[in-house]
Order: C-alpha cells, then structure tokens, then sequence
C-alpha cells in the first residue's frame, strides 16, 4: 500500500465529512517557505549520491521511505534551512521555471549533472520564491510573487462550495473526491435541478426518440483545484446517468493568480448556473447540427481535440459499426465520443489525465462542425 510521502500516493473519498477531514488535516500540516532563488541548493538523491546514505542531513521527519521512493523518481533533494528535503516530481516544473530553463534534454541529465544545472541558474535570481513542503518533500516551487501565484487553501475551497451549493442547490448529494500530489476533485450530483436545467434540453432529447437517455441524465458538478501549480480552482458542469459522467464546459474558475482569494473564488460561484445552463444550451445545439459523414466527423474533431489514439479508435470504430453509413448529429457523434472516458477508466488510466481528456472532449462544444464534417477519410 503506498504511503503520502510517494509520489504516486491517490487516495479516494466515499463522503464529504472524510474528504473535509483529511484535506484540513493536511492543510495545518503543510508548510509554506518563502525565500530567495539564489539561496535555494539542489544535490542529487540517487542511489549512487552520497545523500542517499546519509539520513542525518535531512529535516527532521524525513522517513527512510521517502528518501527511497525519491531516489527511484526525481532523485534531486533541495536544502532548505540548512537541512535537505526530497523533492517531488511535482515540483520539477516550478523548478525549472524558478531556474528559467526548459529542455527536453534536461531529463536524460544524471542527476549529478542536472543538479549542477540547477544550481548554475539558480544563483543568477535574487527573486523570492513559495516552496510548498507536504508530506516530507518539496512539493512545489513557485512564485514568491503573489501576481504570479496565489494561495487558495483547498479547505476553505471546499468549505465555500459546499455552503453555497447547501445554499442555492438544495438537496445535492456527494459523490465522490480524488486526491493525488497534483490536485484534487470532487464531485456533487444536483437532481433537484434536473427541470430547470436540463428540463428543455430532455423534452428535445425525448422528442427525437431519445426518451432513456433523457430520463437518465442528471445535473452534475466537478470541482477541481491544484496546490502544484496545474489547474486553477474551477468548477465543471457534468452531467451523471450515464456509464461515466459526461463532461459539458467550465463553469467558473479562478487562477491562482493575480493576489486571488477564496473569497473570488466564492463570489464567482454565484455565476454558477447561469454558467451551467450556457453548458447545457451548447451541448443542446448540436441536436440541430446534421452530419453527412459523421465517422469522418468524428476522427477529424478527436485529432483535433487531441484525445488518446488508441481509446479513440476504439470508440470510432464502435460507433461505426452501430451507424454504418448513415447520417447522425453531432450530439450522436459527441456521445458516442464519451466511450473513450469509459474505455480510458477501464484500463486504470490515472485520475489527472482522465480529467485532462474530459476537459478536452468538452471542447467540442465549442467548434465549427460542419468544419470536419468532409467526404475526405483522415487517418489519426
């Protein structure tokens, strides 16, 4: 069983009250250490380092099992305060954005040698930076500069969320929270607002034939946030029924940028419906939109979106089989598009890049379809 301190440490919540728990918990037990750039000191934590057999130059509570599991990932440690602290895949790319160097070179670097990269363009910024040290290592390195980032305690995230949804959607009932050392999420389902925001949306559903799919769909929402440094705190319009949630559009986010508080995060969620009904209205158009070749169709706007090769020919390949040569929608195509989600969650694709996909898929909400919608077959 992996323990916090790992890097690939997930955990899941079944209720809201544990997930609350564990990330207040983890809130009084996190530290935030603002300093210089150029006071900032990286050794290489590998195997073959000298570090590694030398447990007394790390802060205290640094375990035995957090030095290994570093030795087998990063395998850089940072000193802070006089004293060494492993460092978390996490934090690679504050890092390096602290160092102001980029390169796809960089990682194929021994560890001795990236080290010394580091420390060379370390020691040229007097800026400030914002270590976020969790769960024995360094788990990220940004901006000490609160323009460039802001600290929005998932906590009090949660906190504000959940009253305002107690608040203005009555009756929403918790379904499930994801942590990972890259973000967070969670996710309410809203079945006392199936009429208002999905009532014209199903008569259309139920008025094409589509009556089960219509019974089925209730309003949903996801909640996502980052301490890392790869996601804004945001809220997602979802809709729940089907065999995975389908994703419709952001609906609110706030950057942790620019000096932003919780309390814009929380005035922002009074947008939170009308948002929501934009989501729905979008998805609603594309019951209108007549596809000549939607097979077509449907592999131009997954290269497009980018989605994962192999679950999206699967999914294209399905629904090619179920409408031959025939004519579909685009709401036809986009649904068939959520099998790759399904086929992704099958094969145990980590949480961080499922969300990654959905947010993408959500993209085609936005686009042109008659732009790809071309007699030309397309390879992927």
């Amino acid at each position: 069983m992996l323990q916090p301190c790992q890097d690939n440490y997930s955990t899941t919540f079944a209720s809201y009250d544990g997930m609350r728990r564990y990330h207040e918990k983890e809130s009084l037990e996190s530290r935030w250490h603002r300093c210089r750039v150029n006071e900032l000191h990286i050794e290489p934590l590998d195997k073959a380092s000298p570090l590694y057999g030398t447990p007394s130059a790390f802060a205290a509570g640094i375990s035995a099992e957090s030095v290994e599991d570093t030795a087998e990932n990063l395998g850089l440690a940072m000193r802070v305060d006089g004293s060494y602290y492993p460092v978390r895949s996490t934090a690679y790319k504050s890092l390096l954005d602290r160092a102001k160097i980029s390169g796809s070179a960089l990682p194929k670097l021994s560890r001795q040698r990236l080290a010394s990269v580091l420390n060379d363009c370390l020691e040229l910024y007097s800026s400030e930076t914002l270590l976020l040290i969790r769960d024995e290592k360094i788990s990220a390195a940004h901006s000490g500069d609160s323009m460039d980032y802001s600290v929005l305690p998932i906590d009090e995230l949660l906190k504000v969320l959940t009253k305002k949804l107690d608040d203005r959607f009555p009756g929403s009932m918790f379904q499930g929270g994801y942590r990972d050392h890259s973000l967070s999420s969670a996710s309410w389902t809203m079945p006392g607002q199936k009429e208002d925001l999905l009532g014209a949306y199903a008569k259309l559903l139920a008025s094409q034939g589509k009556t089960t799919l219509a019974a089925k769909l209730v309003p949903a929402i996801r909640f996502v946030t980052s301490d890392t440094g790869i996601a804004s705190a945001k809220v997602s319009a979802m809709l729940e029924g089907t065999q995975h949630p389908i994703h419709i559009g952001s609906c609110i986010a706030v950057d942790h940028r620019r000096q932003s508080k919780v309390e814009d995060f929380e005035a922002a969620l009074d947008q939170l419906f009308a948002q929501f009904g934009d989501s729905v209205a979008r998805l609603q158009k594309l019951l209108d939109i007549h596809l000549s070749y939607p097979v077509n169709t449907m592999t131009r706007i997954c290269k497009k979106l980018s989605l994962p090769k192999k679950a999206a020919l699967e999914a294209i390949g399905m629904f090619e089989m179920a409408y031959g040569g025939g004519t579909a929608t685009a709401h036809d195509v986009f649904m068939a598009m959520q099998e790759i989600p399904y086929i992704l969650k099958s094969d145990h694709t980590p949480e961080s890049k499922m969300l990654v996909v959905e947010e993408n898929m959500a993209r085609a909400l936005t686009l042109r379809w008659g732009d790809y919608d071309l007699a030309k077959a397309v390879s992927y």
